[in-house]
């Protein structure tokens, strides 16, 4: 059955996979984004019947109000995503990240869906052994993972919402992030051949872009027996520390060379082991691994050398 959604920041790295997925289901697909990289990323959508983009800012109370008002599920992707970015324009971050955010639960309807992606970074370093499921204490670091948690608090009032905590995304899409760990290192690994490890030992999880839209795809399926809920969504095969990941990499590229630097330290100090069981349980599985993340970047790098496609 085909819904109307409304995808806030539909252009961005997750977006610009996850809008034409839901155009292909046959869904009503209004994206808002400011559009504040320049991108084009959703030329290719432009064809649908059923697609609509507006160009425009969340934190504009007057404009977004009958845009929510519209949608029958909201996926609000819109942020300022990261440490660095929200290190970097504190404002920015706070008005979009936070306000914008708390604004638009106030403007819903008790009706309506709200699918949220929210951070995993929450946890920190996870407890004594930095194991982590979705009961674990949240001790959050950075700014970024300081808002999420906030705005998932307030999210979890309502009945028809779902949490997505998001592991560290990685992949090729139309709107690309380099800054993303993994989709740095392999670049590094491409261009530098070369990668400076700070805090090698600590460990993360990760998970492919395209299995983050299957599982916003699973939970608009399922919405009825996952509402009211929080779900990890990781790759469990990918809790891998730092180094873990360069040695990953190395298999593709044997003449990478990776050097630790002893003194440094982890600037948002992410250090755990994510249970992802429980979405698992629902039925959702990822599909691309670590491995085959990696070649596809690869190849993908074939075509980019330059950094505006990070986003800082």
């Amino acid at each position: 059955m085909s819904s109307k959604i409304l995808v806030t920041g539909g252009a961005g790295y997750i977006g610009s996979m996850l809008v034409p997925e839901l155009l292909k289901l046959g869904h009503e697909v209004t994206v808002v984004d400011n559009f504040m990289f320049r991108q084009a990323s959703l030329n290719h959508c432009c064809g649908y019947a059923n697609f609509n983009v507006v160009n425009g800012d969340i934190r504009h109370e007057d404009f977004i109000r009958p845009h929510y008002e519209a949608a029958e599920i909201i996926i609000p992707l819109a942020a300022y995503v990261g440490a660095p970015l929200c290190n970097k324009d504190k404002t920015g971050a706070q008005t979009v990240n936070h306000d914008a955010i708390m604004a638009m639960l106030g403007m819903l309807r008790d009706d309506q869906k709200v699918l949220m992606p929210t951070t995993n970074s929450a946890y920190g370093s996870g407890d004594k052994d930095n194991f982590c499921d979705e009961n674990s204490p949240l001790n959050p670091i950075s700014k970024y993972a300081i808002d999420k948690v906030a705005i998932e608090k307030e999210l979890m009032k309502r009945q028809n919402s779902i949490s997505f905590r998001l592991a560290t995304v990685f992949g090729m899409a139309p709107k690309m992030r380099i800054d993303l760990l993994v989709n740095d290192f392999v670049y590094r690994a491409v261009y530098d051949r070369f990668i400076v490890l700070f805090e090698g030992h600590f460990k993360r999880n990760y998970i492919h872009v395209t299995d983050v839209v299957r599982a916003f795809l699973h939970g608009i399926d399922n919405f009825d027996t996952m509402r009211g809920e929080i779900f990890n969504v990781g790759l469990s095969e990918a809790n891998v520390s730092k180094a873990e990941l360069c040695a990953w990499i190395k298999k593709h590229i044997p003449d990478l060379v990776v050097m630790e630097a002893p003194l440094a330290t982890d600037p948002d100090q992410r250090n755990y082991v994510v249970s992802n069981a429980k979405l698992e349980a629902t039925g959702w599985k990822p599909q691309v691994g670590l491995d085959a993340g990696i070649r596809e970047l690869i190849k993908g790098y074939a075509m980019i050398k330059n950094t505006r496609y990070g986003n800082v």
